[in-house]
């Protein structure tokens, strides 16, 4: 086997791709594209966004402290898409991409509500990192679709078909390959049938 050797870069890839929510009080709602996110806590839940500062989301989120994260699905990556290329300082994306607001109890902040998850973020801190400005934001809440519920209760987010990115393009989610643990996980002993 051999290797190439490149320059230092992202390669940390697949990555979730997500339309990030915000809105400035009294003015219309906007959606930014972003592939730069991830959980970074669990107790408390926190997550992080990175934003370039020339962003038009960008100030909206740093002046509100307030976003809202919105997992794709396939049925959404178009719109995803869209709403990555264009600014909101020159369209209403909900509008053009007709989305749907959704008002949670977690802020004012609208969600998608075409979205299978919205997770509900207040920034604790933005730090300064070169080319994008990392939010380092807690979870105050979350919601999600009960279409996606099993009668287990159980939320099954495989069945949304969430959309991961990789270089410059959107991917599916493909099979199932194990959970976690399944590696050390003893097999089951099989059970011998009793004679009558």
């Amino acid at each position: 086997m051999s290797k190439d050797s490149w320059k230092p870069g992202n390669m940390l890839y697949p990555v979730p791709a997500v339309m990030v929510s915000c809105q400035r009080p009294g003015e219309k709602a906007n959606i930014i594209t972003l592939a730069w996110a991830g959980t970074i806590c669990s107790d408390p839940a926190m997550l992080s966004i990175s934003v370039r500062p020339e962003r038009y989301s960008h100030d909206i989120i740093k002046e509100t402290g307030e976003f809202v994260v919105n997992i794709v699905s396939s049925e959404l990556v178009k719109a995803c898409d869209w709403c990555g290329v264009k600014s909101g300082r020159d369209v209403d994306k909900f509008k053009e991409m007709k989305l749907t607001e959704f008002k949670s109890e977690y802020m004012d902040i609208p969600a998608i509500e075409e979205s299978p998850v919205n997770i509900y973020c207040k920034v604790k801190k933005i730090e300064k990192l070169g080319s994008h400005d990392m939010f380092i934001a807690e979870v105050v809440g979350v919601t999600v679709d009960d279409k996606y519920m099993d009668d287990k209760g159980r939320f099954r987010l495989s069945d949304a078909n969430p959309v991961a990115y990789s270089h410059g393009e959107y991917y599916a989610l493909g099979k199932k390959l194990g959970k976690f643990g399944y590696s050390v996980k003893k097999p089951a002993k099989k059970k011998k049938n009793k004679k009558k």
